[in-house]
Protein backbone atom coordinates (compact mmCIF):
# COMPACT_ATOMS: atom_id res chain seq x y z
CA UNK A 1 0.00 0.00 0.00
CA UNK A 2 1.50 3.18 -1.23
CA UNK A 3 1.80 6.64 1.05
CA UNK A 4 -1.03 8.40 -0.76
CA UNK A 5 -3.52 5.19 -0.13
CA UNK A 6 -2.89 4.79 3.56
CA UNK A 7 -2.91 8.78 4.20
CA UNK A 8 -6.61 9.40 2.33
CA UNK A 9 -7.32 6.25 4.54
CA UNK A 10 -6.49 7.61 7.72
CA UNK A 11 -8.17 10.81 6.95
CA UNK A 12 -11.54 9.13 5.76
CA UNK A 13 -11.01 6.97 9.32
CA UNK A 14 -10.58 10.25 11.81
CA UNK A 15 -13.19 11.99 9.62
CA UNK A 16 -16.33 8.42 10.22
CA UNK A 17 -14.55 8.39 13.79
CA UNK A 18 -15.32 12.20 14.65
CA UNK A 19 -18.79 11.82 12.79
CA UNK A 20 -19.74 9.18 14.59
CA UNK A 21 -18.66 10.33 17.76
CA UNK A 22 -20.23 13.73 17.55
CA UNK A 23 -23.53 12.28 17.10
CA UNK A 24 -23.18 10.46 20.20
CA UNK A 25 -21.75 13.06 22.33
CA UNK A 26 -25.00 15.09 21.11
CA UNK A 27 -27.09 12.83 22.46
CA UNK A 28 -25.18 12.81 25.73
CA UNK A 29 -27.97 14.94 27.68
CA UNK A 30 -29.98 11.34 26.98
CA UNK A 31 -27.42 9.22 28.85
CA UNK A 32 -26.43 10.11 32.29
CA UNK A 33 -22.96 8.71 31.39
CA UNK A 34 -21.41 8.51 28.03
CA UNK A 35 -19.36 5.81 27.73
CA UNK A 36 -17.82 7.09 24.13
CA UNK A 37 -17.77 10.19 22.31
CA UNK A 38 -16.16 12.18 19.86
CA UNK A 39 -12.75 11.68 20.92
CA UNK A 40 -12.78 8.24 21.85
CA UNK A 41 -14.74 7.44 18.38
CA UNK A 42 -12.07 9.15 16.74
CA UNK A 43 -9.13 6.96 18.40
CA UNK A 44 -11.16 3.83 17.79
CA UNK A 45 -11.43 4.37 14.56
CA UNK A 46 -7.73 5.62 13.93
CA UNK A 47 -6.66 2.41 15.57
CA UNK A 48 -8.55 -0.05 13.26
CA UNK A 49 -6.62 1.57 10.23
CA UNK A 50 -3.24 1.18 11.86
CA UNK A 51 -4.00 -1.96 12.95
CA UNK A 52 -5.08 -2.93 9.69
CA UNK A 53 -1.63 -1.65 8.34
CA UNK A 54 -0.12 -3.25 10.68
CA UNK A 55 -1.15 -6.30 9.54
CA UNK A 56 -4.66 -8.63 9.60
CA UNK A 57 -3.40 -10.38 13.12
CA UNK A 58 -3.11 -7.34 14.22
CA UNK A 59 -6.22 -5.77 12.98
CA UNK A 60 -7.97 -8.70 14.99
CA UNK A 61 -6.03 -8.23 18.29
CA UNK A 62 -7.36 -4.56 18.05
CA UNK A 63 -10.29 -6.01 17.38
CA UNK A 64 -10.70 -7.90 20.36
CA UNK A 65 -9.43 -5.47 22.52
CA UNK A 66 -12.52 -2.54 21.58
CA UNK A 67 -14.75 -5.69 22.14
CA UNK A 68 -13.15 -6.23 25.60
CA UNK A 69 -13.52 -2.64 26.44
CA UNK A 70 -17.40 -2.40 25.07
CA UNK A 71 -18.03 -5.12 27.32
CA UNK A 72 -16.71 -3.84 30.03
CA UNK A 73 -18.79 -0.67 29.58
CA UNK A 74 -21.71 -1.92 29.25
CA UNK A 75 -21.16 -4.25 32.29
CA UNK A 76 -20.49 -0.62 34.29
CA UNK A 77 -23.58 0.95 32.67
CA UNK A 78 -26.21 -1.67 32.22
CA UNK A 79 -28.26 -0.34 35.12
CA UNK A 80 -28.77 3.05 34.10
CA UNK A 81 -28.29 2.35 30.13
CA UNK A 82 -29.24 -1.51 29.33
CA UNK A 83 -29.25 -0.63 25.59
CA UNK A 84 -26.34 -2.41 23.63
CA UNK A 85 -26.06 0.60 20.48
CA UNK A 86 -23.08 2.93 22.53
CA UNK A 87 -21.21 -0.56 22.47
CA UNK A 88 -22.15 -1.66 18.64
CA UNK A 89 -21.45 1.81 17.56
CA UNK A 90 -17.66 1.47 19.37
CA UNK A 91 -17.41 -1.66 17.40
CA UNK A 92 -18.53 -0.43 13.86
CA UNK A 93 -16.24 2.93 14.55
CA UNK A 94 -12.97 0.16 14.67
CA UNK A 95 -14.24 -1.87 11.32
CA UNK A 96 -15.36 1.19 9.65
CA UNK A 97 -11.04 2.56 10.28
CA UNK A 98 -10.14 -0.64 8.89
CA UNK A 99 -12.02 -0.76 6.17
CA UNK A 100 -11.51 2.85 5.32
CA UNK A 101 -7.67 1.83 4.54
CA UNK A 102 -9.26 -0.36 1.29
CA UNK A 103 -12.30 1.44 0.39
CA UNK A 104 -12.65 4.90 1.60
CA UNK A 105 -15.74 5.69 -0.14
CA UNK A 106 -17.63 2.17 1.11
CA UNK A 107 -16.54 3.33 4.40
CA UNK A 108 -17.65 6.88 4.39
CA UNK A 109 -21.15 6.21 3.30
CA UNK A 110 -21.54 3.24 5.64
CA UNK A 111 -20.01 5.78 8.64
CA UNK A 112 -22.50 8.37 7.21
CA UNK A 113 -25.81 5.73 7.53
CA UNK A 114 -24.66 4.77 10.75
CA UNK A 115 -24.43 8.46 12.19
CA UNK A 116 -28.09 8.70 10.83
CA UNK A 117 -28.91 5.81 12.64
CA UNK A 118 -27.66 6.69 16.01
CA UNK A 119 -29.09 10.46 15.28
CA UNK A 120 -32.74 9.11 14.41
CA UNK A 121 -33.02 7.00 17.82
CA UNK A 122 -36.32 9.21 18.60
CA UNK A 123 -37.79 9.23 15.76
CA UNK A 124 -37.55 5.72 14.76
CA UNK A 125 -38.36 4.69 18.15
CA UNK A 126 -41.83 6.99 17.90
CA UNK A 127 -42.23 5.08 14.50
CA UNK A 128 -41.68 1.54 15.68
CA UNK A 129 -43.73 2.48 18.98
CA UNK A 130 -46.66 4.59 18.11
CA UNK A 131 -47.10 5.49 14.43
CA UNK A 132 -46.96 2.30 12.91
CA UNK A 133 -49.34 -0.12 14.36
CA UNK A 134 -49.46 -4.27 14.79
CA UNK A 135 -51.63 -4.89 11.69
CA UNK A 136 -49.41 -2.38 9.62
CA UNK A 137 -46.42 -4.60 10.89
CA UNK A 138 -47.73 -7.92 10.01
CA UNK A 139 -48.31 -6.06 6.33
CA UNK A 140 -45.14 -4.91 6.12
CA UNK A 141 -43.66 -9.11 7.38
CA UNK A 142 -46.56 -10.63 4.87
CA UNK A 143 -45.03 -8.08 1.86
CA UNK A 144 -41.72 -8.90 2.84
CA UNK A 145 -42.11 -12.42 3.23
CA UNK A 146 -44.15 -12.66 -0.17
CA UNK A 147 -40.76 -10.59 -2.18
CA UNK A 148 -38.53 -12.23 -0.94
CA UNK A 149 -39.15 -15.56 0.04
CA UNK A 150 -42.25 -17.16 -1.86
CA UNK A 151 -41.21 -15.03 -4.92
CA UNK A 152 -37.15 -16.53 -5.44
CA UNK A 153 -39.03 -20.25 -4.91
CA UNK A 154 -41.34 -20.22 -8.24
CA UNK A 155 -40.32 -21.12 -11.47
CA UNK A 156 -39.89 -18.15 -14.29
CA UNK A 157 -40.67 -20.74 -16.96
CA UNK A 158 -43.50 -21.58 -18.05
CA UNK A 159 -46.16 -24.65 -16.54
CA UNK A 160 -48.60 -24.73 -19.54
CA UNK A 161 -48.45 -25.58 -23.02
CA UNK A 162 -49.04 -22.35 -24.54
CA UNK A 163 -45.87 -20.32 -22.71
CA UNK A 164 -48.12 -18.01 -21.31
CA UNK A 165 -48.57 -19.02 -17.41
CA UNK A 166 -45.15 -18.12 -16.04
CA UNK A 167 -45.56 -18.48 -12.40
CA UNK A 168 -42.78 -16.14 -11.07
CA UNK A 169 -44.40 -13.07 -13.67
CA UNK A 170 -47.39 -13.75 -12.11
CA UNK A 171 -46.34 -13.69 -8.62
CA UNK A 172 -44.40 -10.32 -9.57
CA UNK A 173 -47.67 -8.94 -10.09
CA UNK A 174 -49.20 -9.84 -6.66
CA UNK A 175 -46.14 -8.60 -4.85
CA UNK A 176 -46.79 -4.97 -7.23
CA UNK A 177 -50.18 -4.49 -5.91
CA UNK A 178 -49.37 -5.48 -2.24
CA UNK A 179 -45.82 -2.88 -2.98
CA UNK A 180 -47.88 -0.12 -3.90
CA UNK A 181 -50.48 -0.51 -1.49
CA UNK A 182 -47.77 -0.39 1.63
CA UNK A 183 -46.61 2.66 0.07
CA UNK A 184 -49.71 4.34 -0.71
CA UNK A 185 -50.90 3.73 2.54
CA UNK A 186 -47.36 4.77 4.56
CA UNK A 187 -47.63 8.29 2.75
CA UNK A 188 -51.52 8.35 3.84
CA UNK A 189 -50.64 8.03 7.31
CA UNK A 190 -47.83 10.08 7.23
CA UNK A 191 -49.94 13.04 5.71
CA UNK A 192 -53.19 12.53 7.69
CA UNK A 193 -56.29 13.88 7.04
CA UNK A 194 -55.15 17.62 6.73
CA UNK A 195 -54.51 17.35 2.78
CA UNK A 196 -58.21 15.64 2.35
CA UNK A 197 -59.95 13.49 -0.42
CA UNK A 198 -57.96 14.33 -3.59
CA UNK A 199 -54.55 13.26 -1.75
CA UNK A 200 -56.52 9.79 -0.29
CA UNK A 201 -58.30 9.10 -3.54
CA UNK A 202 -54.66 9.26 -5.33
CA UNK A 203 -53.16 7.03 -2.57
CA UNK A 204 -56.51 4.58 -2.53
CA UNK A 205 -56.51 3.98 -6.37
CA UNK A 206 -53.18 2.12 -6.25
CA UNK A 207 -55.38 -0.90 -4.05
CA UNK A 208 -58.54 -0.61 -6.22
CA UNK A 209 -59.88 2.48 -8.03
CA UNK A 210 -62.92 0.54 -8.84
CA UNK A 211 -63.42 0.90 -4.67
CA UNK A 212 -62.37 4.10 -4.71
CA UNK A 213 -64.93 5.48 -7.18
CA UNK A 214 -67.42 3.64 -5.42
CA UNK A 215 -66.39 4.83 -1.94
CA UNK A 216 -66.38 8.67 -2.91
CA UNK A 217 -69.59 8.25 -4.50
CA UNK A 218 -71.03 7.40 -1.28
CA UNK A 219 -69.79 9.97 0.28
CA UNK A 220 -70.38 13.06 -1.95
CA UNK A 221 -73.94 11.34 -2.06
CA UNK A 222 -73.94 11.85 1.60
CA UNK A 223 -72.62 15.05 1.75
CA UNK A 224 -73.33 17.34 -1.73
CA UNK A 225 -70.66 19.94 -0.82
CA UNK A 226 -67.99 17.45 -1.17
CA UNK A 227 -68.63 16.91 -5.10
CA UNK A 228 -66.02 18.58 -6.19
CA UNK A 229 -63.27 17.00 -4.13
CA UNK A 230 -64.83 13.56 -4.36
CA UNK A 231 -64.34 14.00 -8.59
CA UNK A 232 -61.22 15.09 -8.22
CA UNK A 233 -60.27 12.54 -5.64
CA UNK A 234 -62.37 9.71 -8.03
CA UNK A 235 -60.37 11.08 -10.78
CA UNK A 236 -56.80 10.64 -9.37
CA UNK A 237 -57.65 7.71 -8.07
CA UNK A 238 -57.94 6.45 -11.48
CA UNK A 239 -54.34 8.34 -12.39
CA UNK A 240 -52.97 5.76 -9.78
CA UNK A 241 -54.30 3.12 -11.34
CA UNK A 242 -53.54 4.27 -14.81
CA UNK A 243 -49.74 4.48 -13.31
CA UNK A 244 -49.92 0.51 -11.82
CA UNK A 245 -51.61 -0.53 -15.33
CA UNK A 246 -48.88 0.89 -16.24
CA UNK A 247 -46.20 -0.91 -14.27
CA UNK A 248 -48.04 -4.21 -14.78
CA UNK A 249 -47.74 -3.42 -18.89
CA UNK A 250 -43.71 -2.97 -18.16
CA UNK A 251 -43.25 -5.80 -15.91
CA UNK A 252 -44.44 -8.09 -18.19
CA UNK A 253 -43.46 -5.86 -21.54
CA UNK A 254 -41.04 -3.58 -21.13
CA UNK A 255 -41.62 -3.10 -25.34
CA UNK A 256 -45.08 -2.65 -25.27
CA UNK A 257 -44.34 -0.15 -22.37
CA UNK A 258 -41.90 1.88 -24.83
CA UNK A 259 -44.89 1.48 -27.64
CA UNK A 260 -47.52 2.91 -25.73
CA UNK A 261 -45.36 5.70 -23.72
CA UNK A 262 -47.46 8.78 -25.05
CA UNK A 263 -50.88 7.16 -24.85
CA UNK A 264 -50.26 6.42 -21.32
CA UNK A 265 -48.68 10.11 -20.70
CA UNK A 266 -51.48 11.83 -22.18
CA UNK A 267 -54.24 10.27 -20.74
CA UNK A 268 -52.26 10.73 -17.29
CA UNK A 269 -52.18 14.06 -17.63
CA UNK A 270 -55.57 14.36 -18.91
CA UNK A 271 -56.87 13.09 -15.56
CA UNK A 272 -54.08 15.16 -13.83
CA UNK A 273 -55.59 18.25 -15.46
CA UNK A 274 -59.12 17.37 -15.03
CA UNK A 275 -58.94 16.40 -11.14
CA UNK A 276 -57.23 19.92 -10.96
CA UNK A 277 -60.35 21.61 -11.68
CA UNK A 278 -62.15 19.88 -8.34
CA UNK A 279 -59.31 21.39 -5.87
CA UNK A 280 -59.88 24.96 -6.57
CA UNK A 281 -62.66 25.42 -3.82
CA UNK A 282 -62.35 22.12 -1.38
CA UNK A 283 -63.96 22.44 1.89
CA UNK A 284 -61.86 21.41 5.02
CA UNK A 285 -61.62 17.27 4.00
CA UNK A 286 -61.44 14.61 6.25
CA UNK A 287 -60.33 11.07 5.09
CA UNK A 288 -62.60 8.90 2.68
CA UNK A 289 -64.70 6.07 3.25
CA UNK A 290 -62.03 4.26 1.11
CA UNK A 291 -59.28 4.21 3.85
CA UNK A 292 -58.97 1.22 5.63
CA UNK A 293 -56.58 0.19 8.52
CA UNK A 294 -55.36 -2.65 6.04
CA UNK A 295 -52.16 -1.40 3.89
CA UNK A 296 -53.19 -4.30 1.52
CA UNK A 297 -55.48 -7.27 0.96
CA UNK A 298 -53.22 -10.66 -0.26
CA UNK A 299 -57.08 -11.90 -0.89
CA UNK A 300 -57.05 -9.25 -3.23
CA UNK A 301 -53.89 -9.47 -4.91
CA UNK A 302 -53.79 -13.14 -5.24
CA UNK A 303 -57.70 -12.85 -6.69
CA UNK A 304 -56.01 -10.05 -9.32
CA UNK A 305 -53.04 -13.13 -10.12
CA UNK A 306 -56.40 -16.05 -10.34
CA UNK A 307 -57.87 -13.71 -12.46
CA UNK A 308 -54.67 -12.55 -14.79
CA UNK A 309 -53.58 -16.17 -15.09
CA UNK A 310 -57.51 -17.04 -16.37
CA UNK A 311 -57.43 -13.87 -18.95
CA UNK A 312 -54.22 -15.17 -20.21
CA UNK A 313 -55.61 -18.84 -20.71
CA UNK A 314 -58.65 -17.30 -22.39
CA UNK A 315 -56.58 -14.54 -24.26
CA UNK A 316 -54.66 -17.09 -25.82
CA UNK A 317 -57.50 -19.82 -26.67
CA UNK A 318 -58.99 -17.09 -28.97
CA UNK A 319 -56.15 -16.39 -30.38
CA UNK A 320 -55.87 -20.04 -31.43
CA UNK A 321 -58.96 -19.96 -32.64
CA UNK A 322 -59.62 -16.65 -33.88
CA UNK A 323 -56.32 -14.89 -34.45
CA UNK A 324 -54.99 -11.62 -32.94
CA UNK A 325 -58.54 -10.51 -33.18
CA UNK A 326 -59.79 -12.99 -30.78
CA UNK A 327 -57.23 -12.11 -27.86
CA UNK A 328 -57.94 -8.42 -27.90
CA UNK A 329 -61.58 -9.23 -27.36
CA UNK A 330 -61.18 -11.40 -24.79
CA UNK A 331 -58.91 -9.32 -23.40
CA UNK A 332 -61.29 -6.01 -23.79
CA UNK A 333 -64.24 -8.12 -22.40
CA UNK A 334 -61.92 -8.71 -18.61
CA UNK A 335 -61.15 -5.14 -18.55
CA UNK A 336 -64.42 -4.54 -17.51
CA UNK A 337 -64.17 -5.88 -14.11
CA UNK A 338 -60.19 -5.79 -14.34
CA UNK A 339 -58.55 -3.50 -16.16
CA UNK A 340 -54.77 -4.75 -14.84
CA UNK A 341 -55.26 -8.36 -15.22
CA UNK A 342 -56.41 -7.45 -19.19
CA UNK A 343 -52.97 -5.40 -19.52
CA UNK A 344 -50.80 -8.42 -18.17
CA UNK A 345 -52.64 -10.55 -20.75
CA UNK A 346 -51.89 -8.11 -23.75
CA UNK A 347 -48.25 -7.84 -22.03
CA UNK A 348 -48.03 -11.90 -21.80
CA UNK A 349 -49.29 -12.26 -25.79
CA UNK A 350 -46.50 -9.40 -27.13
CA UNK A 351 -43.68 -11.33 -24.95
CA UNK A 352 -44.89 -14.60 -26.36
CA UNK A 353 -45.02 -13.21 -30.38
CA UNK A 354 -48.79 -13.77 -30.40
CA UNK A 355 -49.73 -9.72 -30.49
CA UNK A 356 -48.11 -7.55 -32.69
CA UNK A 357 -47.43 -3.71 -31.04
CA UNK A 358 -49.47 -1.75 -33.47
CA UNK A 359 -52.50 -4.20 -32.51
CA UNK A 360 -51.03 -3.92 -28.40
CA UNK A 361 -51.04 -0.42 -28.95
CA UNK A 362 -54.38 -0.39 -29.81
CA UNK A 363 -55.51 -3.00 -27.89
CA UNK A 364 -54.79 -1.13 -24.52
CA UNK A 365 -56.52 1.64 -25.52
CA UNK A 366 -59.53 -0.51 -25.75
CA UNK A 367 -58.98 -1.80 -22.49
CA UNK A 368 -58.75 1.48 -21.24
CA UNK A 369 -62.40 2.72 -23.03
CA UNK A 370 -63.50 -0.99 -21.54
CA UNK A 371 -62.07 -0.18 -17.39
CA UNK A 372 -64.01 3.43 -17.95
CA UNK A 373 -67.15 2.40 -19.07
CA UNK A 374 -67.46 -0.16 -15.95
CA UNK A 375 -66.06 3.00 -13.39
CA UNK A 376 -68.89 5.34 -15.65
CA UNK A 377 -71.93 3.06 -14.53
CA UNK A 378 -70.50 2.53 -11.15
CA UNK A 379 -70.13 6.05 -10.66
CA UNK A 380 -73.57 7.03 -11.82
CA UNK A 381 -74.91 4.46 -9.46
CA UNK A 382 -73.05 6.00 -6.19
CA UNK A 383 -72.85 9.31 -6.48
CA UNK A 384 -75.49 10.32 -8.83
CA UNK A 385 -76.20 11.95 -11.89
CA UNK A 386 -73.95 14.78 -11.10
CA UNK A 387 -71.21 12.96 -9.95
CA UNK A 388 -71.34 10.32 -12.24
CA UNK A 389 -71.43 12.90 -15.08
CA UNK A 390 -68.27 14.77 -13.66
CA UNK A 391 -66.58 11.07 -13.59
CA UNK A 392 -67.81 9.74 -16.90
CA UNK A 393 -66.88 13.06 -18.64
CA UNK A 394 -62.99 12.70 -17.09
CA UNK A 395 -62.78 9.18 -18.21
CA UNK A 396 -63.96 9.87 -21.52
CA UNK A 397 -61.60 12.61 -22.41
CA UNK A 398 -58.78 10.69 -21.13
CA UNK A 399 -60.04 7.63 -23.63
CA UNK A 400 -60.33 9.79 -26.68
CA UNK A 401 -57.29 11.25 -26.00
CA UNK A 402 -55.24 8.35 -25.47
CA UNK A 403 -56.93 7.29 -29.11
CA UNK A 404 -55.91 10.58 -30.55
CA UNK A 405 -52.34 10.13 -29.66
CA UNK A 406 -52.06 6.43 -30.31
CA UNK A 407 -53.52 7.44 -33.88
CA UNK A 408 -51.30 10.70 -34.21
CA UNK A 409 -48.15 9.39 -32.75
CA UNK A 410 -46.36 5.54 -34.11
CA UNK A 411 -45.01 3.51 -31.56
Amino acid sequence: MDWNQATHGLLAALGIGLLIGAVRERQQGLVAIMPAGVRTHALLALMGSVALLLGPAVFLLALLAATVLAWSSYRAMAHDDPGLTGEIAMLLSVLLGGLALRQQALAAALGVVVAILLWAKAPLARLSREVISDQEMRDALLLAACALVVLPLLPATAIDPWGVLVPAKLWQIVVLVMGVGMLGHVALRMVGARWGLPMAGFFSGFASSTAAVAGFGRGCRAEPALLAPSVAAALLANLASLLLFAAVIGTSAPALLRAGAWPLLAAALVLLGSSALGLRQTPEPTLPQTSTPRAFQLRQAVLIALVIAAVLLLSEGLRQVFGQGGALVGATIAALGESHAAAASIAGLVTTGGLGLVQARWGVVALLAAASLAKSVLAFASGGLRYGGMVSAGLALMVVVAALVTWAVPG
